[in-house]
């Protein structure tokens, strides 16, 4: 059975989703953070797993429900950290994010009998999701993050690997994009905030 990971930040204003800053405050870009990690958890802890692992910067809080490990993120970029995230496991892993919230269990249960690899891309050019059948560190280490072109360049480090292709979904970072993934999953914690925010005068 698969190990899913999930890495995050611990959602604090000023240093989670600045990009929705503006049009809103830091402290409620950290409440859409922190509705969003609540959504993605509680999906992962109901998706059939061999291990749940939280990749955590920061400090747990009231939004992690039981059934997770707790792993602090390492040092360096962030494709050392996914990179790190990988080696802690000794079997078939797969590793989402924190922005997402309308990912489904359907999504996040995968079976590499016939595959080595599993890769969903993101809507604005980088991955919402990486499986690999053996993790391999070396597969993600190099890789930039954080541009228009990163989906592809690690998308280009599973070749000679027999992939899957999990459907593009759409990452929270801008107010926009938070409007849309609000409509896709609309009984969420995170559709709740964002409009609880709009109704606050937002």
């Amino acid at each position: 059975m698969t190990t899913l990971l999930v890495i995050a930040k611990e959602p604090r204003p000023g240093r989670v989703k600045t990009r929705l800053t503006p049009p809103f405050t830091p402290e409620e870009a950290a409440a859409l953070a922190e509705a969003s990690l609540a959504d993605t958890l509680d999906v992962v802890a109901r998706t059939p797993a061999r291990r749940r692992v939280l990749v955590l910067e920061g400090a747990p809080g009231p939004w992690l429900p039981p059934g997770f490990d707790v792993v602090r993120q390492c040092a360096g970029g962030l494709d050392e950290r996914l990179a790190a995230a990988f080696a802690g496991c000794d079997g078939p892993a797969l590793l989402i994010g924190m922005d997402t919230p309308q990912v489904t269990p359907e999504l996040l249960t995968v079976d590499f009998s016939d595959c080595d690899a599993y890769f969903g891309p993101a809507e604005d050019g980088g991955f919402w999701a990486l499986g690999l059948a053996q993790p391999d560190p070396s597969r993600l280490r190099g890789v930039p993050m954080s541009t228009p072109r990163t989906g592809a360049a690690q998308r280009a480090r599973l070749t000679g690997l027999r992939v899957r292709q999990l459907p593009p979904l759409r990452d929270v970072d801008t107010a926009y994009d938070a409007a849309l993934v609000a409509k896709a999953a609309p009984d969420g914690r995170f559709a709740a905030e964002l409009e609880r925010l709009a109704g606050a005068g937002r």
